[in-house]
């Protein structure tokens, strides 16, 4: 098939206004949604074969075996290849993510085999130690058991592998990451007890054949960067750090009408993800006046910009640790411009590239990066990582 009978079909998932919705009980297979994957995935991939055969096969052969499989079961099967190319091309269509230009690089796990709570919490750390490399962080998904009609595959709470806890003080104070704090408060009814640290690192908490079951992650596992300052000696007294690898938990890979509830991802961090929001957010650590009242600034109003020198300042500890421990990280300012290679490279190809504005441009320096000074089509297009709704 050609470049336009691929644009063709991408056209025809632009007009819908969002993908299938997420399925969460186990559901019969859209046929269409399974006929569409199956001819983007032989349009793109011209040597793609059947699931019975062992050469290439047509595109007709293949939808035989989907459609037979679906009215056998109401599912069917992925082959590797089109797990793989699923899962890619569900990065190349995330709307929100800057750093889509390596969608090709995206190295898939396939754990299809794993149903149980002890199985996803073992591949999930297995999935941290690889994707972490010693610090070349490797963009990386473990995908495990689909849901099926009637039954639903096991799902992951943490809304990331790696997340630090938030406490709650009697007070209404929170110790930690505010944004954790309901799952901290799950795990510790649950029996968790942590060090009562800013920084302690979270159980994962399983959701599988009915049942909540919660485990550690190993410390060996989880690859942690002390942050400190070129320039200003007191900055690592703060005693502030950050994980490697932001590994999303808590989205659905949706390839073709088939759900994978449970396959947590990575890319590596751009380092405004945690200087100018992790670490600076009024609802997260809120290190902005911290920051500026070590760095003697006037903050008795706003237009000191008091809080922009401090940002600045933050971003470059991040920046400069990470960068002096060895550990993958990018500055938005060349993330930017990769992102617009990204999308030349999309629009060459007759595709289209879908991107929300307000997330591709950076929480800091915006309009110095060339993603400020256009506008993009917020599509919605599948396959496609969708948010899943909180389990009750």
């Amino acid at each position: 098939m050609s470049a336009k009978c691929v644009a063709v079909v991408l056209t025809w998932r632009k007009s819908r206004k969002s993908p299938a919705p997420v399925r969460e009980r186990g559901e019969e297979v859209d046929r269409r949604e399974a006929e569409d994957f199956i001819r983007l995935h032989h349009a793109e991939n011209p040597v793609a074969g059947t699931v019975t055969g062992t050469v290439a096969g047509t595109v007709e052969q293949r939808l035989r075996e989907v459609f037979a499989e679906i009215e056998q079961t109401g599912t069917y099967t992925h082959t590797t290849s089109e797990l793989t190319f699923g899962a890619r091309v569900a990065w190349r269509n995330s709307n929100r993510c800057i750093g889509r230009l390596y969608w090709r690089s995206l190295q898939v796990r396939d754990r299809r085999h794993v149903d149980t709570a002890d199985g996803v919490a073992e591949e999930c750390v297995e999935h941290l130690r690889a994707a972490t490399g010693k610090g070349r962080i490797r963009p990386t998904i473990t995908v495990c058991a689909p849901d099926r009609p009637g039954e639903r595959a096991p799902r992951i709470l943490n809304d990331q592998l790696i997340r630090y806890a938030g406490y709650v003080r009697e007070d209404g104070s929170v110790l930690g990451d505010p944004a954790n704090a309901g799952i901290t408060m799950r795990a510790l009814r649950m029996g968790w007890r942590g060090d009562g640290t800013r920084f302690d690192v979270l159980p994962l908490v399983v959701e599988a054949k009915g049942a909540l079951v919660l485990r550690e992650v190993p410390r060996d596992a989880v690859l942690e960067v002390p942050l400190r300052h070129p320039a200003f000696p007191w900055f690592a007294d703060l005693g502030l750090r950050w994980h490697a690898v932001p590994a999303i938990a808590n989205m659905s890979l949706e390839i073709g009408g088939v759900s994978y509830p449970c396959a947590p991802f990575n890319g590596w961090y751009m380092g405004t993800e945690i200087g100018a929001r992790n670490l600076a957010d009024r609802d997260r650590y809120d290190q902005l006046p911290v920051v500026a009242e070590q760095l003697g600034l006037d903050t008795s109003h706003d237009r000191t910009l008091w809080r922009d020198q401090a940002l600045v300042e933050l971003n470059v500890a991040v920046l400069h640790s990470f960068t002096e421990d060895g550990v993958t990280i990018t500055d938005h300012h060349t993330e930017a411009r990769r992102f617009m290679t990204h999308l030349e490279r999309e629009e060459r190809s007759g595709r289209v590239c879908p991107a929300d504005w307000s997330w591709i441009v950076p929480p800091l320096s915006g309009a110095a990066t060339p993603v400020f000074h256009r506008y993009y089509d917020d599509v919605r297009l599948t396959p496609a990582y969708v948010h899943r709704p909180p389990l009750v």
